[in-house]
């Protein structure tokens, strides 16, 4: 519950400096609840603009606020403070999975309400949250006169940034074809031209920051446009009309975020995304289930299988029952299969028009699978592929969930692969439109995707999909997606990924929340030889290690198994570390690492008492000294090591993996030896 009482630093401080002899402008701040972050909002110049200090650094220098809409006059210029509110809140919510099953929302909040100072007297106000982690602020248009339907063009909304020529940035770019799957770029700051977020930057003044938004609902999606050095304004996803978005009066935006921190490892350790989103709105989610599932998947990737019929079709029902057998042995929860239904033949990607989501072809028989699954213990995880011709899926959409759900398939994979800017759908008139992934249109049709698969228990992975932004709270069935390069890219990718790639992740995309990154591939060099140590085109770029330490690093709830079952059964010994690792965890803490360079993650098992912890490189070797604070006091653990051996090379020596045992307990010291593109996975067991 919010409380108004004034505390401290948190209470709202106005100020009046004399700005002409015809006008006052006011300013309005308020504080973290550990007073570390401070947010100045003024109306500088009948201008409404914000400021943000950590540690009484700059973080954020005098940037604009307001909107520019079609029709309607600006909320720009010619607006001034009119009233104000503040509220704080300290409480503790459960997540019903998720990195840690508690997660404390505390901060400080102001409510400043802007009024035009001429006719139209318009007003809206401005919604800051300060957290101990950052902020996070919203633009909330109320019913008023003069005001009905609206058509936002893009908004005002500044990110100025300090010292753009000595601060490094994290980032991708925005509006290009692949969406986000594009490799991260390490630059300063004034080389940046149109970055999507998460936008990771790290300031000269030895701040680290994310920029991102929370609770992307009926709305653009926002990436960043620098206008010049260190300025970086919201760009908003338009619709195929150039219009950003249609809406009403008695509407809000997103959340802006803006994750703050001393130390890499504090960007990793933030909950402001979910605690900018709202609570869970659909009820019991018992039915939402995290774990681990085996893929017909990677054999079409390198070739071993075709989505298409013909000789080589992955979907079959002998194929899928194999796999659920092997899912049973080791104790998966279910078998994904790709390429089931009609559509697939051809060049499926120009076709996704073509797609049934309830035929199945003549080699896959559902409801014989489903009997099998329920035989053995192992579900079926169903895919619709839609190309990106989503009316197609829409139309189809309530028949496709119904069959599954009549056949037990408790969670699906949904792909939408056009290119950015380039998802069809049919408009009113019968004509075809081409919209953006990230545009108001997409945002809806994903979020519908989600909500009607909720109806019918039905958990969502959603692959090229619009960002994400901590809707898994509100939605938890939305349970995991893709939006970036995954696993596949290192299997036909020009280029592929390099080892720096996971990484960049987990300082970047991960930041906004679970990622189906599909880890664990131990045929690392599946289709070269590996002779002289050349570093090959297409293969794993990773050791073995490594591979068994994103499962740690990389997280969520639900974890493909992807390789083909012949190479996990080819080194038993490594395996056991993907059939013992959880997916939920109670406890989550990274608790070493550098942008772009390495991180160490350490989890414990929701409901348990066993901990891991992965810690991945980048391509250099390196050794990490980590103390184990993070374990129970009076306890001694059986320490499972799997780490690179001392030849260990991602490129000569990828399959050098030493398997050892120890004991330890809580504030002992634990020395990790990483290999090139290396890591270390291991557990704690609690004797």
């Amino acid at each position: 519950m919010y409380s108004a009482k004034f505390i401290g630093k948190m209470v709202l401080s106005l100020s009046c400096l004399l700005a002409s002899n015809l006008s006052v402008a006011k300013s309005v701040s308020i504080f973290s609840p550990d007073n570390q972050v401070k947010v100045e909002i003024s109306d500088d110049n009948n201008q409404p603009v914000y400021r943000v200090f950590y540690q009484n650094k700059p973080v954020i220098q005098t940037s604009k606020l307001g909107m520019y809409f079609k029709s309607e006059p600006n909320f720009l210029d010619g607006f001034n403070i009119s009233e104000t509110d503040i509220q704080n809140r300290n409480q503790v919510w459960q997540q019903p999975w998720g990195e840690r099953r508690e997660i404390k929302d505390q901060h400080n909040e102001l409510s400043v309400q802007f009024k035009r100072n001429e006719a139209p007297f318009h007003t809206y106000t401005l919604k800051f949250r300060a957290f101990n982690d950052g902020i996070g602020f919203r633009y909330e248009v109320p019913e008023q006169t003069g005001l009905d339907q609206l058509e936002i063009i893009n908004e005002a909304t500044e990110f100025v940034l300090p010292d753009s020529a000595g601060s490094d940035a994290w980032w991708i770019g925005a509006g290009q074809f692949n969406r986000y799957e594009h490799l991260y770029k390490k630059s300063k700051l004034n080389e940046i031209d149109r970055a999507n977020t998460p936008f990771t930057a790290r300031l000269s003044n030895g701040v680290y920051l994310s920029i991102h938004e929370a609770a992307l609902v009926d709305y653009a999606g926002m990436t960043l446009e620098q206008q010049q050095p260190g300025v970086f304004k919201a760009r908003l996803t338009p619709w195929s009309d150039g219009v950003a978005v249609k809406t009403q009066a008695g509407f809000h935006s997103p959340w802006r975020t803006i994750q703050i921190a001393q130390a890499a490892t504090g960007l990793l350790n933030s909950d402001l995304i979910l605690n900018l989103n709202e609570p869970n709105k659909l009820g019991d989610v018992s039915w939402v289930k995290p774990g681990k599932y085996v893929g017909i998947w990677w054999g079409m990737h390198i070739g071993t299988h075709t989505w298409g019929a013909g000789d080589k079709h992955g979907a079959t029902t002998e194929l899928t029952k194999t796999y659920m057998d092997f899912a049973a042995k080791y104790g998966f929860d279910g078998v994904l299969v790709e390429g089931w239904n009609t559509g697939w033949n051809g060049d499926w990607v120009a076709n996704g028009d073509l797609f049934s989501f309830t035929q199945a072809y003549p080699d896959f028989n559902l409801a014989k699978i489903s009997e099998y699954g329920k035989k053995v213990g192992v579900n079926l995880i169903g895919h619709h592929e839609t190309s990106g011709f989503v009316t197609n899926y829409k139309n189809q959409m309530a028949d496709a969930y119904a069959l599954y759900e009549k056949h037990g398939v408790e969670q699906v994979k949904t792909g939408y692969v056009a290119h950015a800017g380039n998802i069809t759908r049919v408009d009113e008139n019968g004509f075809e439109r081409k919209e953006w992934h990230d545009g108001q249109f997409m945002v809806g049709e994903y979020l519908r995707s989600v909500t009607e698969a909720a109806k019918r228990k039905i958990s969502i992975n959603t692959h090229e999909p619009v960002k994400d932004t901590g809707l898994r709270r509100t939605y938890p069935n939305w349970i995991s997606r893709e939006g970036a390069r995954g696993q596949e890219f290192n299997a036909w990718g020009q280029p592929p990924n390099p080892p720096e790639h996971t990484v960049n992740l987990v300082y970047t995309r991960m930041l906004s929340g679970p990622m189906d990154f599909t880890p664990g591939v131990f045929d690392l060099t599946f289709n070269q030889d590996q002779q002289g140590g050349k570093a090959y085109p297409n293969r794993i770029p990773t050791t073995l290690a490594k591979q068994l330490a994103l499962y740690v690093v990389l997280y969520s709830p639900i974890q493909m198994v992807p390789d083909l079952p012949e190479n996990y059964e080819a080194r038993p010994d490594a395996f056991q570390f993907i059939v013992d690792v959880p997916t939920d965890w109670e406890k989550s803490e990274a608790v070493a690492g550098e942008v772009g360079e390495y991180v160490v993650f350490a989890r414990q098992e929701r409901g348990g008492d066993d901990w891991y912890l992965g810690a991945i490189t980048d391509a250099n070797a390196r050794t990490v000294k980590i103390n184990l604070d993070f374990l129970s006091s009076n306890e001694t653990y059986d320490v499972q090591i799997y780490r690179d051996g001392e030849n260990a090379d991602w490129q000569t020596e990828p399959y050098d993996l030493i398997i050892e045992t120890r004991q330890m307990k809580k504030g002992d010291e634990l020395t990790l030896s990483m290999a090139t593109s290396g890591g270390t996975a291991i557990r704690f067991k609690k004797r």
